[in-house]
C-alpha cells in the first residue's frame, strides 16, 4: 500500500482559502486514483473530491463544486486539494485516500488527517 501524509490543514476565516497536499510514498503514485475525505464532528465521512490517474478527470461533492479545487502532479507524487471561499461547515478534519476506481468504497489507503477549522 501506498504511504499518505497530509499537510497544510489551520484554522481560517469565512471567506479564505486553504491548500492542502497529501505526499505519496513509494514509485506507483501514478497508478492510483487519488481522493480527498472529510468527516465533520457528528457527521458521517464525506466524498470530497476525486481525481484520475492522469489528473484528466475529476469529481467534486455538491457542498464544495465551484470552490474546491483538485490536482496532482505525478512527478511530485503529490496531491492537492485548493479550498476557496471556505464556510464554517467546511470544519472538519480531512484525509487523503487513494485506491483503484473513483468510488468511495474504490479507495483503501489513507493518510493520518489534517485538521480543517474554519471560523464564522
Amino acid at each position: 500500500q501506498v504511504q499518505l501524509v497530509e499537510s497544510g490543514g489551520g484554522l481560517v476565516q469565512a471567506g479564505g482559502s486553504l491548500r492542502l497536499s497529501c505526499a505519496a510514498s513509494g514509485r506507483t503514485f501514478g497508478s492510483y486514483y487519488m481522493g480527498w475525505f472529510r468527516r465533520a464532528p457528528g457527521k458521517e465521512r464525506e466524498f470530497v473530491s476525486g481525481v484520475d490517474r492522469s489528473g484528466g478527470f475529476t469529481y467534486y461533492a455538491d457542498s464544495v463544486k465551484g470552490r474546491f479545487t483538485i490536482s496532482r502532479d505525478n512527478n511530485k507524487n503529490t496531491v492537492y486539494l485548493q479550498m476557496n471561499s471556505l464556510k464554517p461547515e467546511d470544519t472538519a478534519v480531512y484525509y487523503c485516500a487513494a485506491g483503484w476506481t473513483m468510488t468511495p468504497l474504490g479507495f483503501d489507503s489513507w493518510g493520518q488527517g489534517t485538521q480543517v477549522t474554519v471560523s464564522s
